[in-house]
């Protein structure tokens, strides 16, 4: 059964619990969530949709980034969820798996509420007939030891290996970081 919305507003919620004082910060997240229902997880939801994504740490406190072919960017493995997918973990579990080639089996889940949800715009791609939107990007903590990497090359022209302190995001760095320790 694809993602449903009871199932991100739980996810929401339970984030919320923890991070009160994002409350704000997710409204447009809230609102596109009261509006749109279960269609919140399907990319074609321009209002904004879900997407799930991996902040992977390895042992010596480095977090894996990606090079994101088309928006030209470092980001964090993720993406779209999918029909398959049933829970936003398993679709950050599926994304990290096919961007890196990092199986499922090599890494743990660091919890079962998002490390952080960030809301960014993404730019219009005529080509895909998509206006400009909204993407909700419900973001995992994973550990692995692993670091071979076999990249998407589709979608993922590199990757690296960084030290938590060189995200820049906030407050994904100091969460991350605050996992190092």
């Amino acid at each position: 059964m694809p993602i449903t919305a009871q199932h991100v507003r739980e996810t929401v919620d339970a984030y919320l619990a923890e991070h009160p004082d994002e409350t704000d910060g997710l409204s447009a997240l809230v609102e596109t969530l009261d509006q749109a229902g279960d269609t919140v997880a399907s990319r074609k939801e321009f209002r904004g949709h879900v997407t799930a994504g991996a902040a992977l740490l390895r042992p010596d406190g480095r977090v894996l980034t990606i090079e994101h072919r088309t928006l030209r960017k470092w980001l964090l493995p993720g993406g779209h969820v999918e029909e398959t997918d049933t829970t936003l973990i398993d679709a950050a579990l599926r994304e990290l798996h096919e961007e890196t080639g990092i199986a499922r089996e090599s890494v743990e889940l660091d919890g079962a509420v998002p490390l952080h949800i960030d809301v960014h715009s993404i730019p219009g791609n005529p080509s895909k007939g998509e206006p400009q939107h909204l993407h909700f990007d419900f973001r995992y903590l994973l550990r692995t030891t692993a670091d071979l990497v076999e990249l998407q090359k589709e979608e993922v022209s590199a990757y690296s290996w960084q030290f938590a302190d060189t995200l820049t995001a906030e407050p994904l760095r100091s969460r991350v970081l605050s996992a190092t320790i």
